[in-house]
């Protein structure tokens, strides 16, 4: 099996593949490399397989972007979107209005919950919900007369986003470089990847306790009554598959509630079973603040994003809108009765199906999957929480160093994969694996089967190379 670039004529002016070219800006794609290489145009889906316009099958390894956690076709969420455009297309939140369907899930959202979470804004994107975010701590210390307590500290190589605000709080290179980002006001503590960044014999406690400490230190340098938030994610997604050293999330908590700064938790990636429970909250013994949801919040079918929040927050912004006459913040969308009503039905299969005891269930399996790789030659380092995991390449397993030039391994390897009929993410050197969490034992093997036949052509490709 060969992937679908290879197959459309770029002669033929009226292709999709040259019409793509033709009129399209990718989002993370070198552009002047697409008008080369032109796309991998994906047509249809089925469970956990999407069909490209030539035919081919392949495992979608990424659930989309970690989105499509009910699999590509599911009939149910289909039905419940066709069925609510019927009876009700679109309307809004705005200036007391409301309809049936946000109503019903934001009281379905809120009772299941992290404890004391007591209210729900919804926007459209992990994005949007993040600027929101931005905009909520900032509007929360006002209400309170502490107008110099604003700044938020994200982490080094966090993902939150790609707007102004959203992207500053994200903590990529590649994210901020000529976007004149981060603006004022966010910081980055370090990343938590005790892989790459403990002290030699520094247990995974130990490092936490560490990071935790420098985590103070820059809270105490900024000034306590200039930190208002901290924001992470349970599990870093985009920057690699970085799963917290044991005990970081206790003690960076007790840093926050000593200084009055603001637990925030993304789990726009870790949301909806991800991690082997409905949040990574629980999964890691957070009590947010603030917790930003999105992606499996519909399985991908719809954009739909939410902030909660505690009634602390909440009663400290409503008592500012009554004092401004109106909380000036909204989305024409933010509550669409399409997305509403597929979420709706996305917690009703993943409840009635029991999707999380699947997770738990399959999960095993994945990383005993993922945990055979740590042996071969390339590969420093497996990672992994509930049903998400990575990969990380090394070109020296003793002193952990990094290929050069950087990417150029995963780049090819991406190719190998989908040559292979998958398709994962990569991740500079690495590669990340998060499937629709309703994969089977047999389709978790067939995965890694085709991982494994791909790993293998790139390390012969490499061996070749010297």
């Amino acid at each position: 099996m060969t992937a679908s670039t290879s197959s459309h004529p770029m002669t033929n002016p009226n292709s999709l593949h040259a019409r793509d070219i033709a009129y399209t800006l990718h989002p993370y794609t070198n552009a002047r490399r697409h008008e080369q290489i032109g796309p991998l145009i994906i047509e249809r889906g089925e469970g956990i397989y999407v069909v490209d316009d030539s035919g081919n099958r392949y495992i979608e390894g990424m659930a989309g972007l970690w989105n499509a956690a009910l699999g590509f076709n599911d009939a149910r969420l289909i039905e419940a979107g066709v069925k609510q455009l019927r009876a009700q297309p679109y309307y809004h939140n705005f200036n007391h209005r409301a309809h049936p369907a946000a109503i019903e899930y934001a009281e379905r959202l809120v009772k299941i919950a992290p404890q004391g979470l007591e209210k729900v804004f919804f926007a459209n994107s992990g994005s949007e919900a993040n600027d929101t975010v931005i905009k909520l701590v900032r509007y929360f210390n006002n209400a309170l007369g502490r107008r110099s307590k604003k700044k938020i500290i994200s982490r080094a190589r966090a993902y939150h986003g790609i707007t102004i605000g959203s992207g500053s709080l994200t903590g990529l290179p590649l994210n901020h470089e000529d976007f004149d980002l981060p603006i004022e006001g966010i910081l980055h503590a370090a990343c938590p990847h005790h892989y790459r960044y403990a002290e030699a014999n520094e247990s995974e406690e130990a490092y936490a306790t560490r990071l935790a400490a420098e985590l103070e230190a820059l809270i105490l340098k900024e000034g306590p009554d200039t930190v208002a938030a901290f924001i992470g994610e349970p599990v870093m997604g985009a920057g690699g598959v970085i799963v917290p050293p044991r005990t970081y999330w206790e003690k960076v908590q007790d840093v926050c509630r000593r200084y009055d700064v603001l637990v925030v938790v993304d789990e726009v990636i870790c949301g909806f079973g991800r991690t082997g429970d409905m949040f990574a909250c629980e999964t890691f013994n957070i009590e947010p603040d603030l917790l930003v949801l999105s992606k499996q919040i519909t399985s991908g079918y719809q954009p739909l994003s939410a902030v909660l929040m505690t009634g602390r927050i909440y009663n400290a912004v409503a008592d500012n809108s009554n004092r401004l006459t109106s909380f000036g913040h909204g989305f024409t969308t933010g509550s669409h009765p399409v997305a509403m009503a597929v979420a709706l039905e996305s917690l009703n299969v993943y409840e009635e199906r029991n999707i999380i005891g699947h997770v738990r269930d399959i999960a095993g399996l994945f990383q005993e999957r993922l945990r055979a790789f740590a042996d071969h030659p390339l590969v420093g380092e497996v990672r992994y929480c509930g049903l998400i995991g990575a990969v990380e390449f090394v070109a020296d397993k003793a002193t952990k160093a990094a290929f050069t030039p950087p990417g150029a391994l995963g780049s090819y390897l991406m190719q190998r994969a989908l040559a292979n009929g998958l398709i994962a993410r990569q991740v500079g050197d690495g590669f990340a694996f998060a499937p629709p969490l309703i994969i089977t034992d047999s389709q978790i093997n067939d995965m890694f089967d085709r991982f494994k036949l791909a790993l293998d052509e790139t390390y012969k490709w490499h061996l070749d190379a010297k």
